[in-house]
């Protein structure tokens, strides 16, 4: 299993001893004495946190295989990573094992460049692994046929299979999500469930369901392998990992991964709040100002003043601008025609559509898609839609 030494900080080490010898200044013809050099020190010692948590004879050890993929999400890998090392180091036993896995076993760079060299291929794994697909940035054009049929494979030698960050994208691009309950980060939401309508897929930080996993990303995935540790090994054990992470909140799977509403848009204001949840969750059908008002209990030149006065707009053109944040979600991460688009968003028609997003965005749709459409309007709408 893998050593996790960095071949390129044991290179600068071995050139640093190297060039100890160097006497910076020294003149050629005055003989200098060398310091003497102390002894090397010798880390024989434990961590502090070594072998704190006594667990019975044998446990059982879980392999996990961690198939990178390209610009995956650091911060989700690190988060699943940690808890297993922290997990062996405060048992003082080999719990848990791990490889790193990438097609044609390739360095994979993530999200913010650094490069990761990978230990495995696509090969075949123990039928008691857990695959955990580390995905990110642009996560369909990283998903390879090979990686699929890997996947599928894996599943059906009996390999527990789980998606950290957008890796859950691989597993539903598989068919292994179908009629399953699942997580993606919310900026992906929108694109997946246009694509995989047959997977249930929640707001939690993570799901369980059955041997599927799946993660939000960014730091859910500390509270997903928290779970897998005390199902594995016990709650104290978990409890002792989260405290060598400062992990002091360890959520569950009923805990949603964005912030509320009020926490969000910064004003606690129960009404709009309310309002606003009612915005996000009908945009391809939207609702009227009038009758929103009606349903909070005030009328519509009441909720005006509210919106102007909380987030310096009317509440048209809020709505508006979800709507748009939503097309310009599924142009991007979808093969959705434009015109598909546009009614998935409530517009009537592609050119109301184009000019309502020109206006916000300062280009079109079609040039967001970076394809040429005959369908531009001409034109800028009202500065309040």
């Amino acid at each position: 299993m893998r050593s996790y030494n960095r071949p390129g900080a044991a290179r600068v080490a071995l050139a640093g001893r190297r060039n100890s010898g160097a006497r910076c200044g020294a003149h050629p013809n005055i003989e200098t004495t060398p310091m003497p050099q102390s002894p090397p020190r010798l880390h024989r010692r434990p961590a502090p946190s070594q072998g704190t948590i006594r667990l019975g004879e044998n446990p059982r050890k879980h392999s996990f295989a961690f198939l990178l993929l390209d610009r995956f999400t650091m911060m989700a890998f690190a988060s699943a990573i940690e808890p297993l090392r922290l997990a062996n180091q405060v048992s003082g036993r080999d719990l848990y094992e791990w490889q790193l896995v990438s097609e044609g076993k390739r360095d994979v760079s993530c999200s913010n460049g650094a490069v990761f060299r990978t230990d495995l291929g696509l090969e075949e794994l123990s039928r008691d692994s857990t695959v955990l697909v580390c995905g990110g940035i642009d996560v369909a054009e990283a998903i390879s046929k090979p990686v699929l049929n890997w996947l599928r494979r894996e599943a059906r030698r009996g390999a527990a299979m789980g998606g950290l960050c957008t890796g859950a994208w691989a597993l539903a691009e598989a068919g292994l999500l179908d009629g399953r309950r699942a997580t993606i980060h919310w900026e992906n939401t929108d694109a997946f469930n246009e694509d995989f309508p047959d997977v249930e897929l929640t707001r939690s930080v993570f799901v369980i369901d059955g041997n599927r996993l799946s993660t939000a990303g960014g730091t859910a995935s500390i509270d997903l392998m928290l779970r897998l540790i005390a199902i594995d090994h016990g709650e104290q054990l978990a409890n002792t990992v989260a405290d060598q992470m400062i992990h002091s909140s360890i959520r569950t799977d009923r805990d949603s991964q964005r912030l509320s509403i009020p926490t969000r848009i910064g004003v606690r204001h129960p009404k709009l709040a309310q309002v606003i949840g009612q915005m996000e969750g009908n945009i391809e059908e939207p609702i009227s100002p009038a009758a929103l008002a009606t349903e909070v209990g005030m009328s519509a030149r009441q909720l005006e003043r509210l919106f102007r006065r909380y987030l310096n707009r009317s509440p048209k053109r809020y709505y508006m601008e979800l709507r748009l944040q939503k097309a310009r979600n599924l142009l991007m991460q979808t093969e959705m025609s434009v015109i598909n688009v546009a009614m998935a968003c409530g517009f009537a028609s592609p050119s109301h559509f184009s000019k309502c997003y020109r206006a916000h965005y300062q280009t079109t749709p079609y040039r967001e898609r970076g394809t040429s459409g005959g369908s531009e309007a001409v034109g800028a709408p009202e500065a309040d839609h």
